[in-house]
């Protein structure tokens, strides 16, 4: 199931296995089935994602999402 998240006064939807985030919840879902069959994303999925956030780049973390092993 898709993580629930609140930003900016906005609800938004985490893949639990990739982080990707998402502004519905049927995309997250769809990401994270992909990512626990295949262990890979899908970029026919993840184009409706969400760019990573200013706060997390001034943060220093990357934009670049690694599956969990």
């Amino acid at each position: 199931m898709a993580k629930i998240l609140s930003e900016n006064n906005r609800t938004l939807y985490q893949c639990e296995i990739c982080g990707y985030r998402y502004g519905e919840r049927a995309w997250a879902e769809k990401c994270e089935a992909w990512c626990k069959e295949h262990r890979s994303c899908n970029l026919e999925i993840i184009v409706h994602g969400l760019p990573a956030t200013m706060s997390a780049a001034r943060a220093g973390k990357s934009s670049e999402r690694r599956l969990k092993t």
